[in-house]
């Protein structure tokens, strides 16, 4: 007799750590492929000073996602524009070596051999819906890799502060602004 499924456990700790290790592996490799075979350009878009095209195509898919019930759905595209710019100015402060990891980050996420594996999204991300792009999020926020965990996290944590450092983003949480001096 076999035993049952809820007796036998899915990864053992050695198996989890390998397969961690690996992932880890494949997203490196992918993103120094990106990076030494020319598909990650290091020209800023037009208008800014550190995102590219690449990325711009990837955040303005899911900033309104991370946006949603912050952001009045009329004055989303203004929203999404101003957070760019927010974003652009902050990863044009980074350390160079934040700024690399960052980039590795976006490289990974654009190029359609990890993307889709990695996301679930498939197709470009100007055609992703916003519930796949919610499951993206969610996928890699309980991801049991912790370095997926990690990228939702940074990403997460990039855009709301790009969003939340704007004045116009203050009334929705009841924040008055900075006091006068």
């Amino acid at each position: 007799m076999h035993p049952s499924l809820t007796e036998t456990p899915a990864f053992s700790r050695r198996g989890l750590l390998k397969f961690s290790l690996g992932a880890t592996a494949f997203l490196a490799t992918a993103g120094l492929g990106a990076s030494l075979s020319g598909c990650s350009s290091s020209v800023s878009a037009n208008g800014f000073s550190t995102l590219r095209s690449g990325d711009l195509l990837f955040l303005r898919a899911v900033i309104p996602v991370m946006l949603e019930g912050a952001v009045a759905g009329g004055k989303m595209p203004t929203a999404v524009d101003d957070t760019l710019k927010s974003l652009d100015y902050s990863l044009d402060h980074l350390s160079p070596e934040m700024l690399k990891l960052t980039r590795q980050l976006f490289d990974v996420l654009g190029m359609a051999v990890t993307r889709g594996p990695l996301t679930g999204i498939w197709g470009s991300w100007e055609n992703a819906s916003p519930e796949a792009i919610r499951h993206f999020l969610d996928r890699w926020q309980n991801s049991s890799l912790s370095l997926l965990r990690m990228g939702h996290s940074s990403l997460l944590q990039m855009v709301m502060m790009a969003w939340y450092t704007r004045a116009e983003s203050w009334a929705h949480c009841g924040y008055p602004g900075p006091p006068t001096v």
